[in-house]
C-alpha cells in the first residue's frame, strides 16, 4: 500500500472522467446547482455547453430536472455538497428519481467531517442513511482516484440511481496503477488477518491501515476490508471474514446510525452474530476544524480504531462480549 497524498484533487479526477466519458457517450449530461467552479465541473461545461444545465441554488429542482432528462434517454450527473445532495433533496430523489425508475447519478461532495471549516451546518453525517433507505439506490464511496477511475464506467452502465460520496481534496493514495479490479458491490481485502475484521470506506481506509500496524505491535492481526459500495453490501465477504476472525469493527466518515456500521450489524445479526464496535460520529452534530483535528475530536482516528479492535479481541479471548 502507498501512504501519500495524490497529486490532484479527487474532484478534478471526477471532472476529467465526466469529460472523458462525455466524449464517448452523448447521453451524458450534467445538472448543477451553482457549484461548477467549486466542483471543477466547469470543464464539462466548456466542452459541452449544450449538455450542461445550471439551475442555480435550487438543489431539489436540480434533481427533478435530472429525472426529466433521464426520461428523455440521457444519463444525467448531478453535483452539490453531500448535505444538500441527500437531506435537502430526499423527497425528489425518492419520488422523481427512484420511484419513477430514472437513471440519475448523484455526486455528494465533502461528506462527513471533510466539510472541515464550513462547519456543522454543512456536514453530511446522515447522507448514507438517507440514501440507504431509498429502493434501488447504489452507494459508492471511492478511496482514491484509481478506484474512482476503475468504477466510473460501471456507474455509467448501471441503469439505476447511484449516489457517489466524493472526497474533493487530494485523496490519500492507497492503490497502485496495476490495481484495477474494482467492482460495484464487491469489497476488497486490503490486508488479511485472523483476529479481528475492520470494515471501512473512503477516508477511513488510511486510518484503518494505520490501526492495523498499531494492532500488529500488540500481536493482533487485523483483516482490513474496503467496503467501497455501501449499498448493495458485500454480505458474503463480511460473513466469511467475521466467521474467521470472530469480531468486527466498522469505521465510517459519518454517523454510526444507519450507515456502514448499521448495514454490517444488520448483516451479522441475520446471518452470523458476532461482537462488534462501530467507529464514527456518535449521535452528534459536526463542528469546525480540519480533518485531522476532527478525526481526533470524534474519536475516529487510527488509535481509536485500534483501541476498539483490541478490546474486542481481549473480550473474545476471555470468552465474553
Amino acid at each position: 500500500m502507498i501512504y501519500e497524498r495524490e497529486e490532484r484533487p479527487l474532484k478534478e479526477v471526477y471532472s476529467d472522467l465526466l469529460v472523458e466519458y462525455g466524449r464517448k457517450d452523448p447521453r451524458i449530461v450534467i445538472v448543477e446547482a451553482d457549484l461548477m467552479k467549486s466542483g471543477s465541473t466547469d470543464k464539462f461545461q466548456q466542452e459541452f455547453p449544450d449538455r450542461t444545465f445550471d439551475v442555480g441554488v435550487a438543489e431539489a429542482n436540480m434533481i427533478c430536472v435530472a429525472a426529466g432528462l433521464s426520461l428523455m434517454g440521457k444519463i444525467p450527473f448531478t453535483h452539490t455538497f453531500a448535505v444538500f445532495a441527500s437531506r435537502r433533496c430526499c423527497d425528489q430523489i425518492n419520488q422523481s428519481v427512484a420511484y419513477a425508475g430514472c437513471n440519475v447519478k448523484m455526486c455528494g461532495s465533502d461528506p462527513g467531517i471533510t466539510t472541515e471549516l464550513n462547519g456543522g451546518t454543512h456536514m453530511a453525517m446522515d447522507d448514507v442513511g438517507i440514501m440507504r433507505s431509498i429502493p434501488e439506490m447504489t452507494i459508492f464511496e471511492p478511496v482514491d482516484s484509481r478506484q474512482l477511475r476503475a468504477v466510473f464506467p460501471q456507474i455509467i452502465n448501471l441503469e439505476t440511481p447511484v449516489y457517489i460520496r466524493l472526497f474533493r481534496p487530494n485523496a490519500t493514495r492507497i492503490f497502485t496503477e496495476e490495481e484495477t479490479d474494482f467492482r460495484l458491490g464487491k469489497g476488497i481485502v486490503l490486508r488479511e488477518g485472523s483476529d479481528v475484521t475492520i470494515l471501512l470506506s473512503g477516508i477511513m481506509v488510511a486510518e484503518a491501515l494505520k490501526a492495523a500496524e498499531l494492532l500488529e505491535e500488540q500481536q493482533i492481526q487485523a483483516e482490513i476490508i474496503n467496503i467501497h459500495t455501501i449499498k448493495p453490501l458485500d454480505t458474503r465477504l463480511i460473513i466469511e471474514s467475521a466467521a474467521k476472525t470472530g469480531c468486527v469493527v466498522t469505521a465510517e466518515n459519518g454517523s454510526i446510525y444507519n450507515g456502514l456500521g448499521s448495514a454490517a450489524a444488520e448483516c451479522l445479526a441475520e446471518h452470523l452474530p458476532r461482537p462488534m464496535k462501530r467507529i464514527g460520529v456518535q449521535d452528534c452534530f459536526g463542528q469546525i476544524g480540519h480533518v485531522e483535528e476532527l478525526l481526533n475530536a470524534f474519536h475516529m482516528a487510527a488509535e481509536d480504531i485500534a483501541a476498539a479492535a483490541a478490546e474486542l479481541v481481549r473480550n473474545k479471548e476471555k470468552g465474553g462480549l
